[in-house]
């Protein structure tokens, strides 16, 4: 399937609930002058709140505070926003109401947004409409008064901070090796070639943990926005399941967050941004057990890497901004039937988490039927990309776009529109194991989304 040309796409917005379409703005050059504003806004959820889609222990012990954190670029056309928030996920109707919130608050429309969930699992993963069908059968996956409320919070912060945004005048990209935290989940296959056990976020299966670590991308790599000698903001990327443990309803932003906020307290004027990369088949499973400590090492490992890596910053000036967009439409799987998933979602001898991920497929059916795209988007600054692609995109997609792109600086940022739920590439299906498993699309997917992440890179001009 191909994706719609950029000038043919229309833009969805919500307007009283319902979806309507509005024309998007070209990608622009920079007009001078380029401004930079940041904000934050606690989105942490309330004890009782469901967790992860409400299938493990709701909210029972807040460790530390949930955080969305954004900048807004004002001066290259209308203004661009890019938000990172500790949910584990926000999708289809959910995300587009984000986007089009945030895009009220700064002026700018909903396809110059980008929102990319962290991926911790201890927080909300958010689908309004699975919720409404959920709670016809007594489930909930999300309260949509506090989902309301963070919003509303947050929008405003980004609205506020308009009114500080400092002169942008220079750029700097940085990177540096992650030692021993990311690990490919899919590395014991059998004779066929048929995944047999995975290797999750936590692993204390002797076997699995003497593995090697697989395909992974070991770098963690920084791009950092100036305001003359002033480090005014800095994003993190890197791609692995940023979780150490969860499960038990204790909310936190787990190791990435932690290491976040420790380098946030080092540098108070900075603000500091992490993203989860393409992230579907990566976990820290080879280096976690679960244990306390582990999350310590973690935290560790993570923060010297994000330290480490602005080390290697050397900011120059900015001279060209721009921002492109590619709207794709992937497939629902057929084999996923209406009727099916509805009796699945009926059955009360079911798991809550077969349920509630039997109303998430059907949200997405329904959505394809609306023809409601997903948006892939990038941000490009002379010669650096920042890449934003939706759902639990494969590492892969995130290597390929490095390749795409090989004069450029590529940080890919994964977990956008969450709808699509594992997005495998399309080698990984014949494998089978559990990504493929809970995946909403067919292997065709694979092609929509590289052609979408090649178009959106090739809207950068290369510098000079």
């Amino acid at each position: 399937m191909r994706s719609v040309p950029r000038r043919r796409f229309l833009q969805s917005a919500l307007v009283g609930g319902a979806a309507v379409f509005l024309p998007p703005l070209r990608a622009a050059a920079a007009d001078r002058p380029l401004r930079i504003a940041t904000f934050r806004a606690d989105v942490t959820p309330p004890l009782g709140h469901p967790l992860c889609g409400g299938w493990i222990t709701p909210a029972t012990e807040l460790l530390d505070p949930l955080e969305a954190i954004g900048f807004v670029v004002l001066g290259a056309g209308a203004p661009i926003v890019v938000c990172a928030v500790d949910w584990t996920g926000i999708l289809n109707q959910a995300h587009l109401a984000w986007r089009t919130e945030l895009a009220a608050a700064v002026g700018t429309t909903p396809d110059r947004v980008a929102v990319q969930c962290v991926h911790q699992h201890d927080a909300p993963f958010v689908c309004l409409r699975a919720h409404a069908l959920a709670q016809e059968q007594g489930l909930g996956v999300v309260d949509p008064g506090f989902f309301q409320a963070a919003l509303s919070r947050v929008a405003a912060a980004a609205r506020a901070s308009l009114a500080s945004a400092r002169p942008l005048t220079h750029v700097a990209q940085g990177d540096a090796v992650v030692d021993q935290v990311a690990s490919n989940r899919r590395v014991l296959l059998d004779a066929a070639g048929q995944v047999v056990r995975m290797r999750g976020s936590s692993c204390r299966d002797a076997e699995l943990i003497a593995l090697p670590e697989g395909l992974i991308d070991p770098r963690l790599r920084t791009v950092a926005f100036y305001s003359g000698a002033e480090k005014v903001a800095a994003c993190h990327y890197y791609a692995t399941h940023p979780m150490s443990h969860y499960g038990k309803g204790r909310v936190s932003s787990d190791f990435v967050g932690l290491a976040r906020r420790r380098r946030q307290a080092e540098e108070p004027r900075c603000a500091h941004l992490y993203f989860t990369g393409a992230a579907g088949n990566i976990a820290a499973g080879k280096y976690n057990d679960g244990s306390p400590e582990a999350k310590v090492r973690l935290t560790e490992r993570i923060h010297r890497a994000i330290a480490a890596s602005e080390k290697t910053l050397r900011p120059v000036p900015l001279r060209k901004v721009s921002w492109s967009t590619c709207p794709i439409f992937p497939p629902a799987d057929p084999a996923h039937d209406v009727a099916t998933l509805r009796a699945t979602l009926a059955n009360a001898d079911q798991t809550k988490a077969l349920r509630t991920i039997a109303a998430m497929r059907l949200s997405w059916r329904e959505r394809t039927e609306a023809r409601t795209p997903v948006v892939v988007s990038a941000l490009h600054l002379d010669g650096i990309s920042l890449l934003h692609l939706p759902a639990e995109s494969f590492l892969e997609y995130q290597l390929r776009a490095q390749r795409l792109a090989p004069r450029r600086f590529v940080a890919t940022a994964a977990y956008g529109d969450g709808g699509p739920w594992y997005i495998p590439v399309k080698e990984a299906y014949p494998q089978g194991g559990y990504e493929v498993s809970v995946a909403f699309c067919p292997p065709e997917v694979d092609d929509v989304l590289s052609g979408a992440i090649r178009e959106v890179l090739a809207g950068a001009e290369t510098p000079a």
